[in-house]
């Protein structure tokens, strides 16, 4: 399968290029790097419109493991075919990976100590707060129907309030 193109006004980005770019969204949004992603595809970088990110990120919910890391092979091999698809995913996981090792043999000799909670709770609050401040980005870029605006008020009051 041949990668899409790219629209003609975007500058292709090389292979190194993807690299970089994904592995600073892995870094920088360990535990939750959607929204990182986001803001380097859409805002900084400008490789997608926010419909064309909208419509990445819905297709990669449906396909297994992490969204962002579905996102990162979909815009690698949109880019460059396969080698961008490798490079990309190199990128956003190969760091992670070693910090997740080191950190999971901290945690294993300092996890029992009350501060180290309590700085991982901090953490996933932080998290949190991207999370929904992306998902209020991406509201934008939906059509402004009343049915899509009910959609959303259900989904969150499933999600949010009855835990559905």
């Amino acid at each position: 399968m041949s990668p899409l193109p790219p629209p003609a006004s975007v500058v292709p980005p090389g292979l190194g290029e993807l690299f970089r770019e994904f592995q600073q969204v892995g870094l920088s949004g360990f535990g939750g790097a959607l929204p990182f992603g986001r803001r380097m595809l859409v805002e900084r970088r400008r490789w997608l419109t926010e419909e064309e990110f909208n419509e990445m990120l819905s297709l990669c919910q449906l396909l297994p493991g992490p969204n962002i890391v579905n996102v990162s092979l979909i815009v690698g091999q949109r880019f460059h075919g396969l080698a961008g698809a490798l490079a990309a995913i190199g990128g956003i996981l190969g760091l992670p990976i070693l910090l997740v090792i080191g950190a999971g043999i901290l945690y294993g000799r300092y996890g029992h100590f009350p501060v180290v909670d309590r700085a991982l709770h901090g953490i996933a609050a932080g998290a949190a707060g991207l999370v929904v401040a992306t998902a209020l980005k991406m509201v934008r870029a939906l059509p402004a129907l009343w049915s899509t605006r009910v959609f959303l008020a259900l989904a969150f009051a499933g999600v949010a309030l009855v835990r559905w």
